[in-house]
């Protein structure tokens, strides 16, 4: 049997078709640009047309747009105790976006944009410099109280200012891989499972087929809580700078 594993991780392997500088910025068009593209055309497309003609009493599809929708916004006002109406669409939007993306790489050929540490960081990254930025401009200078632990002695405040910042700064870096690695992971055990089908007897192919389709099911599973864990955390970073905590 002639396994070649290396073949599970060309499904990561980035690829820039058209190099495209402008100044200091990387504009270049890489398959994971293309494939972001294509899960927001999908996205949208499937949404426009499970609401394309509403209805007072909904169909099966537009209950499912509504259901996806109303689950994002209850979570939203969940999670962002203050003021959580405004940040429904910017959390409907997310959550579709990454779902969007961690559903694409399943088809077969295709690329998963959340696969890659680039796309989760800059995520992650966008969230975390918004929370910090909000919560400068509602609390000012107090941005430095969340790290000042309430009732701690004063004399252990050197070791729990740090410890606190770390935490802190954390944040960003724990959210980005908790996808990018899901994601790799799940992607990476289907390469696998395809490499053997193709490597092994043709009378026992049905066995690793078999967990390939059970595999697939995972990962649509996976591709909604990565989503759902990813938008609440935002929520909650956000709701700590409304609060100041």
């Amino acid at each position: 049997m002639n396994l070649d594993t290396s073949k599970a991780i060309e499904h990561f392997r980035v690829e820039v078709y058209h190099d495209l500088h402008v100044l200091l910025l990387d504009l270049s068009i890489s398959n994971t640009a293309v494939y972001m593209w294509i899960a927001i055309a999908l996205v949208g497309i499937s949404l426009h047309l499970m609401m394309m003609h509403p209805k007072l009493v909904p169909g099966t599809w537009q209950s499912l747009a509504e259901m996806l929708y109303s689950f994002v916004a209850s979570q939203t006002l969940l999670n962002i105790r203050h003021g959580g109406e405004k940040y429904i669409p910017l959390m409907f939007t997310l959550f579709t976006f990454i779902l969007g993306c961690n559903l694409v790489g399943l088809i077969p050929g295709s690329f998963t944009p959340t696969a890659q540490l680039a796309v989760t960081g800059t995520l992650a990254g966008g969230i975390f410099l918004y929370a910090i930025m909000l919560r400068f401009y509602l609390h000012g200078w107090g941005f430095f109280r969340a790290f000042v632990p309430a009732g701690a002695p004063k004399i252990l405040m050197p070791l729990m200012v740090p410890i606190e910042l770390i935490s802190f700064l954390a944040r960003p870096i724990t959210l980005a891989l908790r996808l990018f690695a899901n994601m790799t992971a799940g992607h990476m055990a289907l390469g696998v499972l395809a490499v053997l089908g193709l490597a092994v007897p043709w009378f026992i192919q049905w066995l690793p087929l078999g967990f390939t389709v059970m595999q697939i099911a995972l990962e649509i599973v996976i591709a909604f809580i990565q989503a759902f864990i990813f938008m609440v955390l935002s929520c909650v970073y956000i709701d700590d700078a409304l609060t100041g905590h």
